[in-house]
């Protein structure tokens, strides 16, 4: 397991990234990563309902399907967050079938309450999060022919998120692409500057294999502060 405890936006962060210990199924490696993440909280004065985000990794499809039910499970009521799942077999160093990136925030007054905002009808994603003046979106995809039909459908949903969450693009202070290994990040890039003019600090790009549904060819994260 990692763990990195960082200043950034003014609070206090926890990143926790592990993979499963080999185990009868990627479940079961799901449930006991969340065991050692909530001990590993514990051990800094905070708990799985201090999580802003996760990210899960699977070896494969099933695996990234058990993976993702385990995780609806530890991270439900307070500890509802943010979240993104992907299929990426590269992404291991052992022989795990599930892996996650865990990322907790200390909020500036223990009495802060995150603010969580539900799709409608409700489903597995959160919409986004406020939790402490910082918005946290879950990742956000499109299943259509081509990567820029799915980014001309995918930046005005988080653009209506961010607005709604009293944010905006130029108020984003990160945003992650997880790009389909067919797909090239310089055409992405492109796809992205064409709608978006806002400067943001940072931009992290990944290459994966698979995601939720067949026929993803992009998932975006957007964090921002309010």
């Amino acid at each position: 397991m990692r763990k990195k405890i960082f200043n950034w936006l003014g609070k206090e962060f926890v990143a926790l990234s592990a993979e499963g210990k080999p185990a009868a199924s990627a479940a079961a490696e799901a449930r006991g990563i969340f065991q050692t993440f909530n001990e590993e909280l514990k051990g800094l004065g905070l708990s799985l309902d201090n999580t802003v985000r996760s990210r899960l990794w699977g070896r494969d499809r099933e695996s990234r399907d058990q993976g993702s039910i385990e995780r609806s499970k530890a991270l439900s009521g307070k500890a509802r967050s943010a979240s993104s799942s992907f299929i990426c077999p590269s992404h291991f160093d052992s022989e795990a079938r599930v892996a996650l990136d865990l990322l907790a925030m200390r909020p500036t007054s223990a009495d802060t309450q995150k603010f969580l905002k539900e799709y409608e009808p409700v489903i597995v994603p959160l919409r986004y999060l406020t939790y402490d003046s910082v918005v946290i979106l879950s990742g956000v995809t499109a299943v259509l022919p081509t990567l820029e039909d799915q980014m001309a459908n995918i930046l005005p949903r988080i653009d209506g998120s961010l607005k709604d969450a009293g944010t905006s693009w130029e108020r984003t202070v990160k945003a992650s692409f997880l790009l389909h290994r067919s797909q090239k990040f310089e055409t992405l890039n492109q796809l992205f500057q064409n709608q978006v003019q806002a400067k943001i600090p940072q931009m992290e790009y990944y290459h994966v294999d698979g995601y939720s549904s067949e026929g993803k060819l992009i998932e975006i994260e957007v964090t921002a502060t309010v």
